[in-house]
């Protein structure tokens, strides 16, 4: 019983840090959160991550320079269109959560600098990044 209490407690330790390490990221999620709660959107908890869906904001997501997307992550904090399509990118976009938890403050830059990278190669910025190609491999 010991043991467990222990274990337990570490895990309850190590989530706080990854919380604490991501939550520069997570505040900046948290402001497009609240703009879409604004708009009529909802919130939930799933699965140790913020989900909003953008209710009347839903133009937000298919008016972004690169085209539509269904959902974006950012800290522990999932912005997607719709209910809907955030179950069905759910898998993918906790990939980015986890990659969030182990690159903290980093993550942002570290996905935006290989973006350019590739674009400047002539590559596909999405596809081909490091953290999709994880994401995507993990959770088609």
């Amino acid at each position: 019983m010991a043991t467990f209490a222990k274990t337990n407690f570490i895990s309850i330790i190590v989530k706080a840090l990854k919380i604490a390490w991501t939550s520069p990221n997570s505040c900046l999620g948290l402001l497009g959160g609240v703009v879409l709660l604004a708009l009529g959107g909802k919130a939930k908890l799933v699965g140790g991550a913020l989900e909003f869906s953008a209710g009347r904001g839903i133009g937000i997501f298919s008016k972004l320079p690169n085209g539509p997307i269904a959902a974006i992550t950012i800290g522990h904090v999932i912005l997607g269109m719709t209910d809907e399509l955030l179950q069905r990118v759910r898998a993918h976009e906790h990939v980015h959560v986890r990659q969030y938890e182990r690159w903290g403050p980093l993550f942002i830059p570290a996905y935006l600098g290989w973006s350019l990278v590739l674009l400047i190669q002539g590559r596909d910025p999405y596809r081909e990044n490091p953290f999709e190609i994880e994401a995507y491999r993990e959770a088609p």
